[in-house]
């Protein structure tokens, strides 16, 4: 974790005036940015399930890119019930969105990953007599995405793809793909890797797997910045996603809703059958996850080698990142009751058809209960 420590401490060292610009740009609610907020014309009707209480003004936050489709869903539905609340999320990465929270200049993060020790502590620098807590609100597969045309249902596993990202297998048609797909014509074009270039939950998640399922083969200690040999580099899933469609013989990982215009591998596990990133199939590997997060930290340990039929090994889960206790006033409001909509029953059936998987009933019960006590 000593990278990633080492580039978290330089993106604070950055200053707060940069990010600052960043955000104000995003609350101008340009979709350039990322922006979401309540001017859409075509919002739906007022849901009466959501309770907007005293929620009003404008509400900051940032982080994963991964949730992004997900909190454009959940704003537009919210901001049509809250009409005094405007909400812009800037979809800036996991590690540059718990940067903006720790420096105070948000109201709440998103990350694919939980607070580390290190960023538990310093949180009580934002969170009066507290500090933050990771809340799972939203999960779903990381899909491998490629581009290969001909070749549909590709089937890889963790020690293939741990060789395809540490570029030891430079060619489609390497006896080890072969192997797995010995009735594809595959090609002897050049394998082009793509990962992400800003910290990243997304790459902490996909690598963590690597790291527990193809111990052997990939040997980098894991994080959110990208430590592997060669392949090129993209900003956000979106990045990513433009890359392979735009490229012949790319691959790359990034959550399912950005991989609906390309082929998605099929990882072969222990169980019988090669296992394709779908919600359902993420859902039934998030349901293994226990909570390792102490007290009100509901942080998951997610089982990257399940065995049961259907399970997809590959999955993530979005957090969002809070004040236990020592919020600030003026956001307070607006906080609780937007991710108390999110956590509610209404918020998580709105995730599959943006391609998430909801939280197990379990796990968001915890959440719901965990909400209602932020102060």
């Amino acid at each position: 974790m000593k990278l990633q420590r080492k580039n978290r401490l330089r993106a604070l060292s950055l200053g707060a005036v940069a990010v600052s610009g960043a955000l104000a740009l995003t609350a101008c609610g340009s979709d350039d940015t990322g922006g979401s907020g309540s001017g859409d014309s075509s919002a739906p009707a007022a849901n009466s399930a959501i309770k907007c209480d005293d929620a009003k003004g404008e509400l900051l936050a940032a982080g994963s890119s991964a949730q992004k489709n997900a909190v454009d869903a959940w704003v537009k539905q919210y901001t049509a019930s809250c009409k005094d609340v405007r909400i812009n999320y800037n979809p800036n990465g996991s590690g540059a969105g718990i940067t903006n929270f720790l420096q105070g200049q948000t109201a709440f993060a998103g990350s694919d990953s939980p607070l580390d020790a290190e960023e538990i502590t310093k949180s009580a620098e934002v969170c009066k007599d507290s500090q933050a807590i990771d809340l799972p609100m939203v999960g779903g597969p990381i899909a491998v995405s490629y581009n290969l045309p001909g070749v549909d249902g590709l089937v890889l596993d963790a020690s293939t793809l741990a060789k395809i990202f540490d570029d030891k297998i430079k060619t489609w048609d390497d006896a080890a793909i072969k192997k797995l797909n010995p009735d594809a014509d595959l090609p002897k074009t050049k394998i082009l890797t793509f990962h992400r270039s800003d910290d990243s939950g997304t790459t902490d998640n996909f690598t963590k797997y690597l790291k527990a399922a193809a111990a052997s083969d990939w040997k980098y200690e894991g994080g959110k910045a990208w430590q592997a040999k060669g392949g090129q580099s993209a900003t956000g899933s979106s990045g990513l996603a433009q890359q392979v469609t735009q490229t012949a013989g790319a691959i790359s990982y990034m959550e399912l809703s950005y991989a609906k215009d390309a082929q998605t591998v099929h990882v072969k596990t222990d169980a019988a059958t090669p296992v394709e990133a779908t919600v359902d199939n993420a859902t039934k590997a998030i349901a293994e996850a226990k909570v390792v997060g102490e007290g009100k930290d509901l942080a998951l340990e997610l089982n990257y080698e399940p065995t049961a039929e259907g399970a997809y090994p590959i999955t993530l889960v979005t957090y969002e990142i809070a004040c236990e206790k020592g919020n600030k006033a003026e956001t307070l409001a607006a906080t609780k009751s937007f991710l108390t909509y999110l956590a509610s029953e209404e918020g998580q059936a709105i995730l599959k058809d943006a391609s998430y998987a909801p939280m197990p009933e379990e796990i968001i019960t915890k959440v719901r209960t965990t909400v209602a006590g932020l102060s």
